[in-house]
């Protein structure tokens, strides 16, 4: 998969100074639209737009909340984690790799719509191009043609089904 470079400066621009990007696509914005891969009526789970690792992924709950840890309840921080895990699991089950990075990022400065992030690392890559490294905007955003990005969400969504399904 091909890789272009990512500009920083609109995105950091746009971070800190449009509309929560996140509230947009809840509200069904279509300049905001995303990839879905899973909808509770809590939370959201969709193809990340500028993705460094194949299949990358945000989890969001559909309400404005802005803090990790504080501005949940345990109920729902635990359901947050819930869906953090089933589509984590699918996104297993779809990409392969060795590794499943999850992260929360954001800022009271930019990006400050609570969201967590699942990256597959694949296999083969090596160890000083893991983990930081791997996560790096620096190193360009791959590209997906629109036919792919359409075929990796719906064998997600198929994957995340599966899982709801059997779990429930």
């Amino acid at each position: 998969m091909e890789r272009r470079p990512m500009d920083l400066d609109t995105y950091s621009e746009h971070a800190q100074n449009g509309p929560c990007f996140i509230c947009c696509l809840v509200e069904g914005d279509p300049a905001y639209a995303h990839e879905i891969v899973y909808e509770t009526e809590q939370h959201l789970a969709f193809l990340d737009k500028w993705p460094v690792l194949p299949g990358k992924l945000l989890v969001v709950p559909k309400q404005h909340i802005e803090h990790v840890v504080t501005d949940l309840t345990e109920d729902d921080y635990l359901a947050m984690m819930r869906t953090l895990r089933l589509v984590a699991l699918a996104a297993e089950d779809v990409l392969g790799g060795e590794r499943t990075y999850l992260f929360s990022l954001g800022s009271q400065d930019g990006n400050s719509h609570l969201h967590w992030h699942i990256a597959r690392l694949p296999h083969g890559i090596p160890y000083e191009q893991q983990q930081f490294d791997a996560l790096a905007f620096t190193n360009g955003v791959l590209t997906y043609t629109s036919t792919e990005r359409t075929d990796l969400a719906d064998r997600l969504r198929q994957a995340v089904a599966a899982r709801a399904t059997a779990a429930s």
